[in-house]
């Protein structure tokens, strides 16, 4: 679904939102859910909400690799870091500033970070461009 915009070019470009979180934080990041409810909500209402979601901790990854032909499988996540990747958000806006004023409304930001990323138009999601 293409979203026209007052943009030259007439298409929203999409960013993905990457929510980094610090493992050793020992904050109850559930109590936080009615502010996430609020943002999420009014992202949606904005109609700039494509699709978010929270992942399970990097102990339930499986990272894969294959060299020399041979399929490698290792339990957890690819690097040992501090922060962990803890959701995304893909959002429509009209540029990058935009996505940035978004990103600084996530709670994460007053513990973690958020990255921001153009979306490569074309490919993905079953080929939806």
């Amino acid at each position: 679904m293409e979203v026209l915009s007052d943009e030259p070019g007439g298409v929203m470009a999409e960013y993905m939102l990457l929510l980094y979180a610090d493992e050793d934080e020992g904050r109850d990041r559930f109590a936080e859910m009615p502010s996430w409810q609020e943002v999420t909500e009014s992202l949606r209402e904005a109609g700039a909400l494509v699709d978010n979601a929270m992942l399970h901790s990097p102990d339930s990854a499986t990272t894969v690799r294959v060299r020399a032909g041979e399929t490698e499988l290792t339990d957890g996540p690819f690097a040992t870091t501090k922060e962990f990747l803890a959701g995304y958000y893909v959002l429509e806006c009209a540029d990058l500033d935009e996505a940035l004023a978004h990103a600084a409304r996530l709670p994460i930001v007053r513990y973690g970070s958020v990255e921001v990323r153009p979306i490569a138009p074309g490919r993905g999601r079953g080929g939806r461009s």
